[in-house]
């Protein structure tokens, strides 16, 4: 069956924003006068910024944390952002699903507020029907699984009509916690070739071997 409905997670999956998210990192680090306790990689893209800090800083006083975490919006909201750049490929591939009457939506980890600005500054608002964020809603959403959840159950999509991509195993275990499909982004910042990969796992290495994925009618019948 092929998908009508496909989720995608944004950093790492459709944007490369490693380089902005790390400056905007050690701009934070630097105004605050904190020495990282582990070194600032791409490979830290990817959970929510509190999460992230808390690694980074070794610990959980939510004193620095807040204040880490005001440097970096300041840095990434202001500016930063706008180094965002799509990976090659994906722009024809999110068109071709439109064009295949395909609904596409976003649930990232990224707060909402630089989300959208980034989807205005790559041209991509009417693409995307739906966009959630952990932070959209108030309570904030505890984790990518219950705002994969939050958003089904909203926008009344079933899960046997929907799958989602995302570039790390923690958001093929978010999806499966939704009952659904996962497809692997090779390119991304995690490692999504590992040994919890399943029936309902697929992994592409190119945005247009992905969108040939999704296009196909039978592509997520479970392996023999």
């Amino acid at each position: 069956m092929r998908p009508t409905h496909i989720l995608f997670d944004l950093d790492g999956t459709l944007i490369d924003s490693a380089q902005a998210i790390l400056a905007s990192y050690r701009t934070a680090f630097a105004a605050c006068g904190v020495t990282p306790v582990r070194a600032i990689v791409p490979e830290i893209v990817g959970p929510p910024i509190d999460a992230t800090l808390r690694m980074l800083v070794g610990g959980d006083d939510p004193v620095l944390v807040a204040r880490l975490a005001d440097a970096f919006k300041q840095s990434y909201d202001t500016g930063g952002l706008l180094e965002t750049r799509a990976y090659p490929g994906i722009a024809d591939m999110l068109h071709a699903l439109r064009a295949a009457d395909l609904t596409l939506s976003i649930a990232t980890n990224k707060r909402i507020h630089p989300t959208l600005l980034i989807l205005a500054h790559l041209g991509w608002r009417d693409l995307f029907a739906t966009v959630y964020a952990l932070d959209l809603f108030s309570p904030r959403l505890p984790d990518k699984a219950a705002m994969i959840g939050r958003l089904l159950a909203d926008q009344g999509i079933e899960a046997a009509r929907a799958c989602y991509v995302g570039d790390r195993i923690e958001d093929g275990e978010a999806a499966g916690a939704n009952a659904l499909p996962f497809v692997a982004a090779t390119w991304g910042y995690g490692n999504p070739r590992a040994p919890q990969m399943g029936a309902r796992w697929r992994t592409v290495d190119t945005p247009a071997a992905l969108g040939r994925l999704l296009l196909e009618a039978t592509c997520f019948n479970p392996r023999p």
